[in-house]
């Protein structure tokens, strides 16, 4: 950046001394005329990034984009990772004066404000997180919905768990504490005292106007504090942002959710998915209408929930719409017409949007009454039907008063008029008229002095620089008139004005001037009524966003014919004709084959599933987890019948990765998140494993998976799916009572095999590798040579007894040694 000096004019000087109170990473569009301009490195930058033209004023790069457009080049360099600060100009410019300008606002990824750059169906969230002894602290804000929420966790594991659900666009961390999270990638290290408790509580306080931060519940949670005063900070004075529309602070639940750490999330595509979001359980799930629903859906997907009462109550409501078809369709027509309510009263809120914001909030508020109508029918017999009904709030007075207020077609910008109807400001309307009533009369004026000069060319016109002129071309010239008075001499034609059309001039051009200023006063005390409602517009927003997800529930029971899952507290789990919920919609043309499942506490509470590649091993463990998960949302699931013991956690070890980032193999990634695993189960939660141990030497694999096996059979109690091509596993089921062994049917015909998709108890007789490897196109004399070397290990090998080892499980009965004898994994030195 080039420094000050006393070359620089004025304008390049006030631009610079703002550039220097910013920080390195953000752009300055600059506002001259009808563009935002920037320059020196900003503008070599942009115009790389954003595709401009980069030129030169006096040496300086410098290059800009037009004001009514600048909406779409933010989103763009947002996204390429700059923050955008916006300097306005203040008041009219005056020729000769440099323009008053002000740095308005600075445009981060999390504080993107046009609802065309932003994703409906997800959660724009700026994140904080601070550490207070040992507690680990988090803060949430959702500026685009108003949504400010904390929470606490008592370890970094746990805190970045959460973070990965609620994938922040921004991760703020104190500059104090650079080191702090090493399992978190901060965007931005912020000023380590907007972090203090002692500084954020008052902070909080005074913004919430209380005396006390326990009415949220949250007054003892001081690095929760912490985080959500620096958060609130990093909003107000480096952002410069209204916050306003922030008006509570709510604890985000971690007590009754059930946890999904990112790697199970990642390997059960909840949300995402390799193939497209089509292929992920939100994408199957999903026929919401509004983009709270769709926000909110997602949300219920990555937190499921273990309180058995409030799964029991979305069900009903689920149960209770199939069970009215015409009203559910009705319903559903009354959603399609809600906007994104949380976004738009909430960017009104802040003094931002034009009128057709305005509209669509109160057309979406108008729908309100048909939608609480329909939800009354409903809710009898329906306690959770009848809470959403009760949230509903009564906005007809506001509908009306926008109604009443609104153009039929409100232009986008705000200052140029036309957004007020006739007939809503007596004022408005006669300086309409005024205006309207002078144009008229220039048109008369021009037909009259067209018979008073006999020019029948002559033309009445008008441009910004010299208002109203009578224009006469050059061969008319003789004809003119003495009075009027010469204005402007052009090539072809002269232009005049009179004094009468000077008077009439001053009438027109105030009525319009005055006109648009009226409108836009208007405009903003309509605005400023949204406020008083927000409150109220943002829990019936919530109402009708759990009405959505319940209703998309419903529909998609009904089109797939899923059934109401039986939920307790046991440790059971019983699927009969289970289904994969994605595979099963995007599959054309081929029928899914359904699988029944039973787990319980004796004799099938550790399932040991073989079969070959291909088969659908890693398809069934998956597809019983997202059944569960399901039926943790409130969802109806893919079964011919269900019944489901509840869990606390889900977790879902799958595939082979590695993280180079980070200098971990694939077999470490797979230990570590196996590690993870075995350290958080509990005898409540559910373990899918596919192929632990498959990133290492063949023994070494065996030994780690055997003994992952065993210690989540005797130490943890979990109910775990366990999918895996080391055969010997199988023999668990001779020492440990719980475990038992399933396989997925093949037949083999003429050294081919095909595939039947069915899960049967019982071992698998070989892995069919050889067979597999042919029907994914191995070439021939490979697939022969692999053959004969199969055959010369299998007559070669020599199987060498195990040593025996007692296993006592605690609280059992003392067993015979014969019962309690296992496989050892290594043999005497002297075999």
């Amino acid at each position: 950046m080039a420094a000050q000096d006393s070359s620089l004019s004025p304008m390049m000087d006030q631009y610079l001394r703002m550039k220097q109170g910013l920080p390195e990473d953000v752009w300055l569009f600059f506002r001259l005329g009808d563009f935002y301009e920037m320059f020196f490195e900003d503008a070599v930058e942009a115009s790389a990034v954003l595709g401009l033209t980069l030129t030169k004023r006096h040496t300086v790069p410098m290059c800009g984009v037009p004001f009514h457009s600048v909406e779409g080049y933010i989103g763009q360099a947002v996204k390429a990772g700059k923050r955008v600060a916006i300097a306005e100009q203040k008041g009219t410019p005056v020729p000769g004066k440099l323009v008053e300008r002000e740095l308005v606002q600075v445009v981060s990824a999390g504080t993107l404000a046009d609802l065309a750059l932003l994703n409906e169906a997800e959660h724009n969230y700026i994140v904080a997180v601070f550490r207070e002894k040992s507690a680990w602290g988090l803060a949430c804000v959702d500026h685009t919905t108003g949504e400010f929420s904390v929470a606490e966790f008592g370890s970094q594991e746990a805190l970045a768990e959460e973070v990965s659900r609620v994938a922040p666009r921004e991760l703020l961390v104190s500059d104090e504490q650079r080191d702090s999270f090493p399992l978190l990638r901060p965007t931005l290290f912020y000023d380590g005292y907007a972090f203090l408790p002692g500084a954020a509580v008052p902070v909080l306080e005074a913004h919430f106007q209380v005396h006390s931060l326990e009415g949220f519940g949250c007054a003892g949670l001081r690095a929760a504090l912490g985080a959500a005063g620096a958060v609130l900070h990093y909003l107000k004075h480096q952002l410069r942002r209204s916050t306003e529309h922030l008006r509570k602070l709510a604890l985000r639940p971690t007590e009754g959710v059930v946890l999904i750490d990112a790697a199970s999330q990642r390997n059960l595509d909840l949300v995402d998915a390799r193939g497209g979001a089509k292929f992920s359980l939100l994408g199957a799930l999903d026929g919401t209408s509004s983009p709270m629903g769709a926000r909110k859906l997602r949300d219920w997907v990555l937190h499921p929930v273990a309180d058995v009462d409030v799964l029991r109550g979305r069900q009903d409501a689920v149960e209770r719409f199939l069970g009215e078809p015409f009203l559910m369709s009705k319903l559903r027509d009354s959603l399609k017409g809600v906007r994104d309510l949380e976004r738009l009263s909430s960017k009104l809120a802040q003094g931002a949007g034009n009128a057709r914001d305005l509209m669509a909030l109160g057309c979406s508020l108008g729908q309100v009454p048909a939608v609480e109508a329909d939800l009354y029918v409903l809710a009898e017999g329906c306690p959770k039907l009848g809470d959403l009904c009760g949230r509903l709030g009564d906005f007809a007075g506001l509908v009306e008063l926008l109604a009443g207020a609104l153009a039929d077609e409100p232009p986008v910008t705000i200052k140029e008029g036309g957004m007020i109807r006739d007939g809503y400001s007596a004022e408005l309307d006669e300086l309409r008229l005024a205006s309207r009533d002078g144009k008229a009369w220039l048109a008369e004026m021009e037909a009259r002095e067209r018979a008073a000069t006999g020019i029948d060319s002559l033309k009445i016109r008008f441009n910004n620089v010299f208002g109203y002129y009578i224009e006469v071309t050059r061969a008319n010239y003789a004809k003119v008139p003495e009075h009027y008075h010469r204005k402007q001499t052009l090539a072809n034609a002269e232009r005049f004005v009179t004094e009468e059309l000077k008077r009439m001039e001053g009438t027109i051009l105030g009525a319009d001037e005055r006109s648009r200023q009226l409108e836009y006063e208007l405009f903003c005390a309509l605005r400023e009524e949204v406020k008083g409602f927000l409150d109220a517009i943002q829990v019936s927003a919530d109402a009708l966003a759990e009405a959505d997800v319940l209703l998309a529930f419903a529909e998609s029971a009904q089109r797939h014919g899923y059934c109401r899952p039986e939920l307790d507290c046991s440790r059971n789990l019983s699927i009969v004709n289970g289904r994969h919920p994605v595979i099963e919609q995007v599959q054309q043309g081929v029928p899914f084959v359904p699988n029944d499942s039973l787990m319980d506490e004796e004799g099938n509470r550790v399932l040991i599933l073989t079969g070959p590649n291909m088969a659908g091993k890693s398809t069934y463990i998956r597809q019983v987890a997202l059944i569960v998960l399901m039926a943790q949302i409130g969802s109806f699931v893919p079964a011919e019948s269900a019944r489901i013991g509840v869990v606390d956690r889900i977790f879902c070890r799958v595939g082979a990765s590695d993280d180079l980032a980070r200098g971990q193999s694939t077999f470490m990634v797979e230990m570590s998140e196996t590690a993870m695993i075995l350290n958080n189960a509990t005898e409540r939660s559910l373990v899918i494993l596919d192929e632990i141990g498959r990133g290492t030497a063949t023994f070494d694999g065996l030994s780690i998976a055997w003994a992952v096996a065993e210690h989540l059979h005797d130490e943890l109690g979990s109910r775990t799916l366990f999918a895996t091509h080391y055969h010997e596993l199988v023999d668990l089921v001779h020492t440990h009572p719980a475990v038992s062994n399933w396989h997925v049917e093949v037949r083999e015909w003429k050294d081919e095999i095909v595939f039947l998709r069915k899960v049967l108890p019982g071992p698998a007789d070989k892995s069919y590798g050889i067979q597999v490897a042919r029907l994914a196109g191995m070439p021939e004399s490979i697939v022969s040579r692999a053959k004969e070397i199969l055959t010369h290990l299998e007559m070669s090998s020599t199987r060498r007894e195990p040593k025996a080892r007692k296993r006592q499980k605690p609280g059992m009965p003392v067993a015979r040694e014969a019962e309690v004898t296992q496989l050892e994994l290594l043999w005497d030195e002297e075999e």
